[in-house]
């Protein structure tokens, strides 16, 4: 692995850790803004909670060593979670400035799977 891929990997990877603890929080302690946010995408209150713990899990599981198919079911899920909140802020029409920080979360997670070294990939039988 390359010195420059080696530094993009963890620079983004601690970042994306970083926003999934914060944001993780947040959700799990029903921030009163957070919950009128919710609210206004149309989503019960006890989906931060749901939200909330996996995102917890999912940094947890991003940064301990091995486990490389849980890597990958977690970087989905922050994919998948991300997506989801740029469309669900997108349904309802919110200003650009709530796009931003699904998209920084998004964009970090992709390049933190794009540059993981190879000991925390998948590796099929064929590439062996």
């Amino acid at each position: 692995m390359k010195k420059r891929d080696k530094i993009m990997y963890w620079v983004s990877t601690i970042w994306l850790s970083l926003g999934m603890v914060s944001t993780g929080i947040v959700q799990l302690i029903h921030l009163p803004e957070e919950v009128e946010k919710m609210s206004k995408l149309g989503y019960h209150a006890y989906f931060l909670t749901i939200i909330g713990v996996w995102k917890l899990l999912g940094v947890v599981a991003i940064l301990l060593p091995k486990f490389p198919l849980v890597k990958e079911w977690a970087y989905a899920g922050f994919f998948f979670l991300m997506s989801g909140a740029l469309f669900s802020h997108f349904a309802v029409q919110d200003p650009a400035m709530e796009y931003f920080g699904p998209s920084l979360l998004l964009l970090l997670t992709v390049i933190s799977w794009y540059t993981r070294p190879a000991s925390r990939k998948i590796h099929s039988a064929t590439s062996m």
